[in-house]
């Protein structure tokens, strides 16, 4: 166990939180004119600052207590508040396993905090014995792990990331963006065990709700309860939590798209090998497929000149493309063009 204050802002820890409205009254009432919101129309009241009725769907669905989950602006806040919360800026570090995902850099950026890059190794999986001079740096705080990873796909072995919450003195963020396509196990069952360790998760993949902006940190109460003191008081709007809670209260609908999801992306890949210009298909545990061709920015704008639109990580991965998984006609017409590439 680590000694959090150790690893916070003193600032932040001795921070207090904005009291809002519905934060200084509790229990059920007729009349509320203590907010300043206007008395009429259907959206004029502020949304409930602990989205507390998403956080129960969650703990009964996660098997983690209310007092464990943040919900968020999207998975970038939870990347954003833990900056915040565990950086000095021009003084602090941060640590990613390149490549993945890019918003880490942003934020990293944003808040000016050093941002080291240590690269994957074989079959994209992490070296602990590159990690290992890093894992005693003072100055680092953050350690985030892409699992699933992003652009590359494939799970990182839970057994290194075991060995860097016991060994690291700093906070470990496991991002499972894509974990609802793999088959390998969510992170949430050890936020008990280690109190260094940040789960995030997010409704704009498997959930479909991308346009919502909604994500969420599992994690210890404490830590939680900096994320609390942090974040903006209506950070989640009424419209965004009523869209998850739908989807909540329709799981089979969600397990159904996630099950389509899966079956085309096997579908997917089984047409792609048959392509010439394929020269390699990297195994995946998410949503998408992380392909190898001749020439990446060749077939990229092929592409677009088709109208279909396919990201180009040849900066991040020598000629590579990654393909998310569509529709049945989307992958036959994806499959079409590449078809006639020359």
């Amino acid at each position: 166990m680590i000694k959090l204050k150790n690893i916070v802002r003193d600032n932040i820890w001795n921070l207090k939180a904005y009291s809002s409205a519905r934060d200084e009254f509790k229990g059920t009432a007729d009349v509320f004119l203590d907010a300043n919101e206007n008395p009429y129309g259907t959206l004029n009241r502020y949304p409930d600052p602990h989205q507390k009725a998403i956080k129960e769907k969650l703990s009964a669905l996660k098997g983690v207590e209310t007092n464990q989950i943040f919900v968020g602006n999207g998975s970038d806040e939870v990347i954003e508040l833990a900056f915040r919360i565990f950086c000095e800026p021009g003084k602090d570090k941060v640590l990613t396993f390149s490549p993945t995902y890019g918003m880490y850099d942003v934020s990293a950026n944003i808040n000016n905090i050093e941002l080291i890059k240590q690269p994957l190794i074989n079959d994209f999986q992490i070296s602990l014995n590159q990690l290992q001079p890093f894992l005693d740096v003072k100055e680092l705080k953050i350690i985030f792990i892409c699992s699933p990873n992003n652009p590359t796909g494939n799970n990182l072995n839970p057994e290194d990331l075991e060995y860097i919450l016991e060994n690291f003195n700093g906070v470990v963020i496991v991002d499972e963006a894509y974990i609802d396509f793999s088959s390998q196990d969510s992170f949430i069952k050890n936020i008990n065990k280690y109190n260094n360790l940040i789960v995030s998760q997010t409704f704009s993949k498997a959930w479909g709700l991308a346009g919502v902006r909604v994500g969420v940190a599992y994690a210890s109460e404490a830590i939680i309860n900096l994320y609390n003191r942090v974040k903006p008081p209506y950070n989640v709007s009424t419209l965004n939590q009523d869209a998850v809670l739908d989807r909540l209260n329709n799981l089979e609908e969600v397990k159904h798209n996630i099950d389509s999801i899966l079956s085309e992306r096997t579908k997917l890949k089984k047409a792609l090998k048959k392509l010439p210009l394929v020269k390699k298909i990297y195994p995946t545990d998410a949503n998408f497929l992380l392909i190898e061709v001749d020439n990446a920015d060749k077939v990229y704008q092929y592409l677009i000149d088709e109208k279909v639109i396919v990201r180009n990580r040849n900066t991040q991965v020598d000629n590579c493309i990654r393909i998310t998984v569509g529709t049945i006609g989307e992958n036959e017409r994806l499959i079409k063009s590449l078809l006639n590439i020359n």
